[in-house]
């Protein structure tokens, strides 16, 4: 396809770009929320995680919350210290801790609730109630996908 100037038009950006830069737009606004809390986006995506499933042990908080296993176990100690989560051994297996909010970090997330609303309710804007509900099932998808590509047992080379 040719500009008026007899140029090449540029691909469309690929949609990894795009939910990059997503991200980043959103992980900006997000740490900006949380700052005056002493938290990052990082250790927020962690409480709410644990909000959503209580009883996670270290390894699972670190999958749902996009970090290592040993940033995670850190990020945990932090919090805990801080005493917004408690760590208490499994009742199945006493090798594995695992991690609950406390009443102080529900409380955090009871108060960021209203400003992260916003800063969704920002993004999704422009967009018609299907359209959101498309893109967050579309989201959904993708993620799923690319999960189970990622634990699949690889064909040998």
């Amino acid at each position: 396809m040719s500009t008026s100037n007899g140029s090449q038009a540029a691909d469309p950006p690929r949609t990894a770009y795009l939910v990059k830069r997503l991200e980043s737009a959103l992980r900006s606004r997000l740490d900006a929320a949380v700052k005056p809390y002493g938290l990052t986006a990082t250790q927020y995506t962690a409480l709410a995680a644990l909000r959503t499933s209580p009883g996670q042990s270290s390894a699972q908080l670190a999958r749902r919350s996009f970090v290592s296993a040993q940033t995670m176990q850190e990020m945990v100690v932090a919090l805990e210290r801080r005493g917004l989560v408690s760590r208490a051994p499994s009742p199945t297996n006493r090798r594995v801790l695992r991690i609950d909010l406390s009443a102080r970090g529900e409380a955090i997330l009871r108060d960021l609730d209203d400003e992260v609303d916003d800063i969704e309710q920002a993004m999704l804007a422009d967009l018609e109630p299907q359209h959101v509900e498309t893109l967050r099932h579309a989201l959904r998808v993708c993620a799923r996908r690319l999960a189970e590509q990622a634990t699949a047992p690889q064909p040998p080379q």
